[in-house]
């Protein structure tokens, strides 16, 4: 079967700082990745290539369900099927919960205003905010507001969802909330890539596990793999580090 997702050769520069040396990946559809690694490991800069937010090299291939990312009217096609949740909730504060929820597949799918209605309430119900719809974000916790993004995000139906550290901004106290809204997703069978610190929601959600260093892929398994045998001596050291062991 082929991949849902396809990376060859990524490579990403700032000026002259190379931040992705030349990746491979492939994600089937349906699986949950979770990519963890120290800050400035290339985490966030490889998942904001894949629908384009980030440039990349031109040598470098990020297929995504058969449709090439580059420039144009393929990257359209693209965006409109990959989700993407950020660290800060990017909201619209003059709508309401709801309208931020409805406005994407209106406007870009062209979807009736009475289905998308119907449809943003019931991803709210699924999220855990359905009473918060007729609010603005301002009313909202971190925690509540971040579970509109996922809303927001799957609005579009799309055929991946992108998570970049979606509980780095939060409270210790509303992080748990959000994770079990994603939890509950990843049940689902959508195809998610999450970018974390959370070794936990890792181990327990994740069907691979990616540890970055220095903008390569060190090494990649199950999280049985990762978290209990890793096979490589700096993916020892960081778990070390961040578990405390």
């Amino acid at each position: 079967m082929a991949a849902l997702i396809s990376i060859r050769g990524l490579k990403k520069a700032f000026g002259r700082f190379m931040v992705l040396h030349g990746i491979d990946l492939d994600i089937a559809e349906g699986e949950v990745v979770c990519v963890i690694g120290p800050s400035g490991s290339g985490k966030s800069t490889l998942i904001r290539c894949i629908n384009h937010l980030e440039g990349f090299e031109k040598e470098s291939s990020v297929t995504v369900d058969g449709v090439r990312v580059e420039q144009g009217a393929a990257l359209a096609k693209v965006r409109a099927e990959v989700g993407m949740v950020f660290q800060s909730f990017n909201l619209f504060p003059h709508m309401t919960v709801l309208r931020n929820v409805m406005l994407a597949p209106m406007r870009v799918r062209g979807t009736p205003p009475a289905e998308a209605k119907r449809k943003a309430l019931d991803l709210l119900a699924r999220v855990g905010i359905s009473e918060q719809a007729d609010k603005f974000p301002s009313q909202l916790s971190g925690g509540q507001q971040q579970r509109v993004a996922i809303a927001r995000a799957l609005a579009m139906e799309p055929k991946v969802l992108l998570f970049d550290e979606p509980t780095s901004a939060l409270d210790p106290e509303m992080v748990g909330e959000v994770l079990d809204a994603m939890r509950k997703l990843a049940g689902t069978g959508v195809t998610m890539i999450v970018v974390t610190h959370e070794m936990g929601f890792a181990r327990q959600v994740a069907d691979r596990v990616i540890f970055m260093d220095g903008g390569r892929i060190v090494e990649a398994g199950t999280p049985s793999d990762i978290f209990d045998s890793p096979r490589e001596e700096r993916t020892r050291g960081f778990l070390r580090a961040v578990l405390n062991h």
